[in-house]
This record gives C-alpha cells, structure tokens and sequence, in this order.
C-alpha cells in the first residue's frame, strides 16, 4: 500500500525526468526519498545496486535512470547506449523483486515503435515492425525494459508498470550539443545565433520530420498519477496527441529567442523517424490529460536556460 511516507527510490533523479518526478512527488506531499548520483552508485555494477536495494529497502522504485541523447549521439555510440540501458533496467528491476519493491514505475520511450508504425501510435502497435536504426539500440533497450516488467508481473506477481512518453523537453534539459535532445539543441542554437549575430541557423535535415513534444512538469505528473492509480500489464502512452514539424518548432523558437535571421537547412543529414504521434486515448480514459501549452512550455524552458546560461558554456 502506498502512503505519503513510502521510502521512494528515484534512479535518475538529477536528469531532466528524474528531477521533475521528485518536484512533483514532493508537492503531492510524499517526504521519505532514498536519492543516489551516478557516481555514489553506478547502476550498470550488479553487485553496487543488490547491496543497495539490501541496505536501503525502498518501498517504490521510479526508474527514471539511462543513458540518453540526441540523434546525433545515438549514431555515434549504439552499443553504449544498448549495454547501458540494458544493465541499468536489469540490476534494478531485479534487485527490486528480490527486496521486495511494492511498486515499480519504468520509463520508456515513443522511439521504441516502429520506423513505419501508424500514425498515430497506440499501445498495441509495439513489434509490428523494426525500429528507427538511428536510435536502434536506445529503443531495444527500453523494449527489453518494458517486456522485463510486463513478465516479473507474470511470472512473481510483482506490481511493475511501464509508461512511455514522447519527447520530453523543460526544466533541467541538456543543452550539451551533442548529447542534446530536439528542443534543447534548437533553443541553443538559435539563442547563440542571436548573441553571435550569425545570419543564419542550420537546421538537420528537410524541416519535415514531426514532432510530439511534451513539457516533462506535465510527464512527472503522469507518473505519479499511475502510480497511485494503477496496476496491471498494460503500458501507456504519454502526450499530448498533437504533433508539430521540425521547421514549425523552430520558427517558434526563433520567435521565442527573439532571433532575426534566417533558416538553412542540411537535408545531408538525417530526420530520423518521419512521425512519431502517439495516441494517447488510453490515458484519457483513465483520467489523465497534459495541462502545458507547446508555446509555454517553450517559454519556460528558454527562461531555465537563460538563467542557467553559465553551465552550459
């Protein structure tokens, strides 16, 4: 049973997700957290993360931790980001069963649908076909992570539910170039331009790709709300079920940030996958809807980065 001083382990609870998920546990008035960094406790070290969970005993687990980034880092380091996420998701979902976790809440992602899914997405499309190859290993991961829960259930009767959003963006973002998801790298980009003077900013690919974006305030209210509410094998998409192209984010951008130039485009590199819209009926029916407005959203994202400016230079 859940109450307010439930000891609640959040994994990841520095990154953007993690953190958001904290904020909103502490405002709905949970007060027992067990809270590690990744350098206190590397969840890729079996042994490291057993005795964790032997010492600490958490009776909720939000397993927000993993390796993430933009395409640009996908590409580049596949097998990291498979091996990563993939003992990341094992030593903690299985040290949860064996210490006796009540609950468990996984997140997932939109990219582990296939390339060419329908649009848009629902739950049951998942393995209908073969997923985006630019975030090939990311997305199989967080498949296997899914499945794992979907079968601890099964198998031990544990209580392990699995959301999956779609792209996250807001407060505690990375702007890392490289590591940079599509929200981040564009307020960066179009920011620098304007404090360089630059005449242009150079867009990846044709501008065409679509986008759901949702703010991850709104995300770590869904978890929550899951949380309390359900239990099952079912897993749920979380969005907004509107989407926008890449060319549209950044003219919001750019308007946003106040920047005055123009667009180019590198159509020699890639778009990833063509749409990524997720039908997200089925939360709805079990009460859930986003509250934040793209526009704000941006808004208050530009406004953390400006204020945070420093750190990311």
């Amino acid at each position: 049973m859940i109450s307010k001083d439930s000891k609640i382990y959040i994994a990841g609870h520095r990154g953007m997700a993690g953190s958001a998920i904290h904020r909103k546990l502490i405002e709905k008035g949970y007060t027992n957290f067990v809270l590690k960094t990744s350098k206190e406790l590397d969840l890729r070290v079996q042994a490291d993360v057993e005795k964790f969970f032997q010492d600490e005993r958490p009776d909720i687990v939000i397993l927000a931790a993993a390796r993430v980034g933009g395409i640009m880092a996908n590409i580049e380091s596949p097998a990291v980001f498979l091996y990563d996420n993939l003992m990341i998701q094992n030593n903690v979902i299985n040290s949860a069963y064996k210490n006796g976790v009540k609950k468990l809440v996984f997140l997932g992602s939109s990219c582990i649908y296939p390339r060419e899914c329908p649009q848009p997405m629902k739950e049951e499309y998942l393995l209908d076909g073969k997923v985006e190859p630019t975030n090939e290993g990311y997305a199989i991961a967080k498949i296997a992570g899914m499945k794992l829960c979907e079968m601890y259930n099964r198998q031990y009767g544990t209580d392990y539910i699995s959301i999956m959003p779609c792209n996250l963006y807001g407060i505690g973002d990375s702007f890392d170039p490289i590591r940079s998801h599509v929200v981040a790298a564009t307020i960066r980009k179009f920011h620098e331009a304007k404090v360089n003077n630059a005449p242009s900013v150079t867009i990846w690919g044709t501008g065409n790709a679509r986008r759901e974006l949702l703010f991850v305030d709104d995300m770590a209210d869904a978890c929550v709300y899951l949380m309390e509410s359900y239990s099952g094998n079912e897993f749920f998409n979380v969005g907004t079920g509107q989407d926008v192209t890449i060319t549209e984010l950044s003219l919001m951008v750019k308007d946003i940030v106040g920047y005055e130039g123009e667009l180019i485009y590198d159509k020699t590199k890639p778009d990833g996958m063509p749409q990524k819209l997720m039908d997200c009926s089925k939360l709805a029916n079990n009460g859930w809807v986003y509250k934040t407005r793209l526009e704000d959203g941006l808004r208050k994202t530009y406004q953390w980065y400006l204020d945070n400016y420093e750190k990311f230079n």
